[in-house]
C-alpha cells in the first residue's frame, strides 16, 4: 500500500523538474525555547547524466520564545555536467543568547546574555579542474551591530567576552580561497563516498573590516554502506577551524553549531563553546526501519574541543551522543525530516531538528 506522505518521483533525473519540501513546524529547542519555524527546500538537477550532482536551495523563517529571528537563505546549486558549483550562505538574525566564556572548561554558571543583530553574505563560485575537484573564489562579510551584553554578571568580575574587547558593532570583510572534492551526488541525504572542503578566508581593513585576520577551515567526510550489502549509512564527519593570523571578532570565533546550518555538537546548546581554535568529530549510524523507506533511525556520538583562553592549547573534550528518527518527507531526493534527542555531560539534553541528514 502506498503511503500519501511520500511523493512519487521515483522517475530517473530530468533536468528542469522541481523537488520541492516544506515543513511548518513548532519546536523546542535549547536554545531557542519554543520555537515556531517555515521551512523549506528545493531540488533540482540541472544536467541528466548519472553523475550530475543534486542542486539545493533551502530557505528558512524561524520565530522563537526568546525573541530571536532567524531567516537563513542558503544555496548550493551544480551547472550542466558539474562544471561549475555556486554556494550562497545569505542569511539575517535578530539572536539573543547566552555566551559561556572561552575555551571547553567553561560551564553553565558562566552563562553571559548577549544579545546582537547580525547580517551574513558568503558567496563562492567553484570550478571543476578533475573528477569531482574543484578551485574557487569567494566572497564573505559578516556585519554585527547592536552588539550588548544584556546582564553581565553581579560578581562583578569581568567576563571572558568583556576581556576579548567588547564592540556595538563589527565588521569581516575579505576573500576566500576553496579547494573542494565532493564524491557526493546527493548532498540532501548522501551515499557512500568522499566531500572535503578547505577554506582559506582573509580579511582586510582595505575592504571594509575592522580587522586583519585570517582563518582556516577544514570541513571532511565519508560514507559507506554498512553492512556492504545493505543501504544502511555509517557516516563520519569532521569540521576544525583554525585562526591563523590577527584577532577574529569573539562573535566570530568557531562556537558549538557555528557550522552553515548550525548542525554540530548535538548534545549542547548553541554557543555552549567557543574559542579561537576548534576540533570537532561525529560518526552517525543510518538504518531503515520501515522497506519503504518511509521511516528510519540513527544513532551518533561526537566531540568537540576548543583551545582555552590562556594556554591557547586544547585542554578538554565535549562529547555528545544521542539518537533520532527519520520521515521521508520526498522520496526522489531522498529529503527527511530528521528529529534527534541529544545528550551532552553535566546534564545538557535537548530535541535538535533539520530538514535533509545533519551531514
Amino acid at each position: 500500500m502506498k503511503h500519501p506522505g511520500i511523493r512519487k518521483d521515483t522517475s530517473g533525473k530530468k533536468a528542469g523538474k522541481l523537488y520541492p519540501a516544506l515543513l511548518p513546524s513548532a519546536e523546542y529547542t535549547l536554545e531557542t525555547g519554543l520555537a515556531f519555524d517555515l521551512t523549506a527546500s528545493l531540488a533540482f538537477y540541472t544536467g541528466e547524466r548519472t553523475e550530475d550532482n543534486i542542486s539545493n536551495i533551502y530557505l528558512a523563517s524561524v520565530f522563537t520564545q526568546k525573541d530571536q529571528i532567524l531567516m537563513p537563505l542558503q544555496g548550493n546549486i551544480w551547472t550542466k555536467g558539474n562544471k561549475y558549483n555556486i554556494v550562497t550562505d545569505w542569511r539575517f538574525e535578530i539572536f539573543p543568547q547566552d555566551t559561556y566564556g572561552l575555551g571547553t572548561l567553561t560551564t553553565t554558571a558562566d552563562a553571559d546574555p548577549i544579545d546582537y543583530t547580525y547580517l551574513r553574505f558568503y558567496s563562492t563560485l567553484l570550478k571543476t579542474v578533475a573528477h569531482d575537484f574543484y578551485l574557487g573564489l569567494g566572497y564573505n562579510i559578516d556585519y554585527f551591530w547592536n552588539i550588548r551584553e544584556v546582564a553581565p554578571p553581579a560578581n562583578g568580575l569581568p567576563t571572558d567576552f568583556e576581556k576579548y574587547g567588547i564592540t556595538q558593532r563589527s565588521m569581516s570583510s575579505g576573500p576566500t580561497f576553496n579547494i573542494l572534492y565532493d564524491g557526493r551526488r546527493n548532498e540532501i541525504n548522501p551515499e557512500p563516498g568522499y566531500y572535503a572542503n578547505l577554506v582559506f578566508r582573509t580579511n582586510f581593513t582595505a575592504l571594509g573590516s575592522d580587522a586583519n585576520w585570517q582563518s582556516l577551515l577544514i570541513d571532511a567526510r565519508k560514507y559507506l554502506h554498512f553492512p556492504a550489502s545493505s543501504h544502511n549509512t555509517l557516516a563520519f564527519w569532521t569540521y576544525d577551524y583554525f585562526v591563523l593570523g590577527g584577532t577574529p571578532p569573539y562573535l566570530l570565533l568557531p562556537s558549538t553549531q557555528s557550522d552553515t546550518y548550525a548542525n554540530m555538537g548535538r548534545g549542547y546548546i548553541g554557543g555552549r563553546f567557543r574559542g579561537r581554535d576548534m576540533v570537532y568529530l561525529e560518526s552517525e549510524y543510518r538504518y531503515g526501519i520501515t522497506h519503504n523507506g518511509l521511516l528510519g533511525g540513527v544513532v551518533f556520538v561526537n566531540a568537540q574541543s576548543f583551545t582555552e583562553p590562556v594556554t591557547n592549547r586544547f585542554e578538554a573534550i565535549a562529547p555528545g551522543w544521542g539518537a533520532g528518527i527519520r520521515i521521508k518527507l520526498n522520496k526522489f531526493p531522498h529529503t527527511n525530516i530528521a528529529l534527534d534527542y541529544g545528550f551532552g555531560l553535566h546534564g545538557s539534553s535537548g530535541i535538535f531538528a533539520n530538514l535533509g541528514e545533519v551531514f
